[in-house]
């Protein structure tokens, strides 16, 4: 397999991802984000994600999918959308989920959740960090786990990432992506 590692989050100066019932609020929405994240995700060959977690963008049933889900064992098509493969890490290996999916090579992008991130955080090639430093989400899903008590960059730096230099998506709102990469990687 050939395949390059890509996750994608916005989070609030708080470091997270959705609010308490893990939705993603209207707050945390960016006209440059959406566009930055859709552009990356029409160029992906599969994106991965758990349940809470769907982009829900005119491109969205179009693209290959894995989602994490403990409700089944066996890797299946979900009988809703045919471009979606239902993944129990349990039972199967990301490989042997990818095989399913008929995805060998090409950018799998990673868009959460928390667990989700996790289970890849030593696979990225990149880790697209996107933050909104005017948002605040009390009491909310922080973005990796182990969020709040560290912050997002501690978790990435734990796991040998370093950051690039950010871009703006959004100067009005300050909102910017930062590209963080293992840190011998000179991309």
């Amino acid at each position: 397999m050939s395949l390059r590692f890509e996750g994608y989050v916005i989070v609030s100066a708080d470091g997270m991802l959705a609010d308490a019932g893990h939705v993603m609020p209207d707050s945390l929405k960016f006209d440059g984000d959406k566009l930055f994240f859709e552009q990356a995700l029409d160029r992906a060959a599969l994106i991965v994600h758990g349940r809470h977690s769907h982009e829900q963008q005119p491109n969205s049933p179009k693209r290959k999918r894995l989602v994490l889900t403990r409700r089944i064992r066996a890797l299946t098509v979900d009988p809703e959308l045919p471009n979606t493969t239902l993944w129990n890490p349990e039972h199967a290996s990301f490989e042997e989920a990818c095989v399913f999916a008929d995805v060998t090579s090409g950018t799998v992008a990673i868009i959460g959740g928390p667990v989700v991130f996790d289970m890849f955080m030593d696979r990225y090639d990149t880790f697209w960090l996107s933050e909104a430093p005017r948002v605040r989400l009390a009491g909310g899903e922080g973005c990796f786990v182990g969020v709040p008590e560290r912050t997002p960059h501690q978790v990435l730096a734990a796991h040998g990432m370093k950051p690039g230099a950010p871009f703006v998506l959004d100067a009005a709102n300050d909102v910017t992506v930062t590209p963080w990469r293992p840190a011998g990687d000179s991309n």
